[in-house]
């Protein structure tokens, strides 16, 4: 199998050393905007860089993996899609909901494969979550509480293409509280604060955020977001039940310290990072995808999972904004996949 990479910067270096040592992949082809860059990954992993990305549909690929900036995503997918193409892609689709909507549309005309970039899906602690709610160990369901803290901010320019903390961040947190409740958002009320560094006021951006979403059986969710959380990278869910409560994301190096006399101690080496938090998730999200291309699994993230991801980030961006409860049936792009 031969595979093309689109974008070699932190997250496409990722998986292509994944994809580069995967037994059933024969060889890569990585390009970049920055040609430099994919050349000096291609000769590190003994790999054949591109000039541009023209090259990687004409040499010829048997599957894309698109790593770009987002305003390059739907593009790129409506390429492949049109070349018959199966495609992996980092969330989101677009920015923005028509966006998204045109590139699911032109898979599905072309019967082909977008498989979306949620990693929290191949996480041990989200499927161990999922596999306690579905058993029905938790009894009723009546609350979820889920946090995304960034250590330190990303760069300043950076921020006005990231789409907004809704979008680039939190948007993880609305794929996998879906995912492991096996329920909708119906409604959600969104607040954000810009009190910290300049940088964010200047993109209209926040850089802290929290939303009150309630689900479609009347089941509670809180979620909070921030780039400032400086004890280091803490993501987690807590799930409480009529029977039990649980909570993914909680270990040895959690950043999070006790005030309580017999609390466990402070983490010695919290956490910095996504990709160091999520690094098994990420290399079985691939695995994943090379299963999908060879025909031996269903596709585990569709273009319409991550479309519904981000209706809820558009509905929270629409709250923040005109200070209301915004109901998920104003943002276009309803009629939701069925869950397994």
């Amino acid at each position: 199998m031969r595979i093309g990479v689109i974008g070699t910067g932190r997250i496409g270096t990722i998986h292509a050393n994944t994809l580069s040592r995967h037994r059933e992949v024969g060889s890569l082809i990585l390009t970049d905007a920055d040609t430099a860059r994919a050349q000096e990954l291609a000769h590190r992993l003994g790999e054949t860089a591109a000039p541009g990305v023209e090259e990687i549909f004409r040499w010829g690929v048997d599957a894309v993996v698109i790593t770009t900036a987002t305003s390059a995503h739907a593009e790129l997918i409506g390429r492949a899609a049109r070349s018959g193409l199966p495609v992996f892609c980092e969330k989101p689709i677009a920015l923005d909901l028509q966006g998204s909507l045109t590139a699911i549309a032109e898979v599905e005309a072309a019967g082909t494969v977008l498989q979306m970039g949620f990693q929290r899906r191949f996480d041990a602690g989200y499927t161990g979550a999922r596999e306690a709610v579905r058993s029905g160990r938790l009894g009723r369901l009546h609350t979820v509480r889920a946090l995304t803290s960034d250590q330190a901010p990303p760069d300043a320019a950076w921020l006005p293409l990231s789409g907004g903390l809704y979008r680039d961040t939190l948007i993880h947190d609305f794929d996998v509280l879906r995912w492991v409740t096996g329920r909708e958002v119906t409604d959600v009320y969104a607040a954000g604060s810009d009190a910290g560094p300049r940088m964010f006021r200047e993109a209209g951006d926040v850089d802290t955020a929290a939303a009150l979403l309630t689900l479609d059986d009347g089941t509670l969710a809180t979620l909070t977001a921030t780039r400032m959380n400086g004890a280091g990278y803490d993501v987690r869910m807590e799930l409480a039940g009529e029977r039990d409560q649980i909570v993914v994301g909680l270990d040895d190096r959690t950043p999070i310290a006790s005030t309580e006399p017999t609390g466990p101690p402070a983490a010695d080496k919290p956490w910095t990072g996504f990709l160091e938090r999520f690094g098994p998730a990420y290399k079985a999200e691939l695995n994943a995808f090379v299963e999908v291309v060879r025909g031996e699994r269903a596709n585990p993230c569709d273009g319409r999972e991550a479309l519904q991801a981000l209706r809820i980030a558009e509905a929270c961006e629409v709250s923040r904004r005109e200070r209301r409860p915004v109901h998920l049936a104003e943002i276009a792009g309803g009629s939701p996949p069925p869950f397994a």
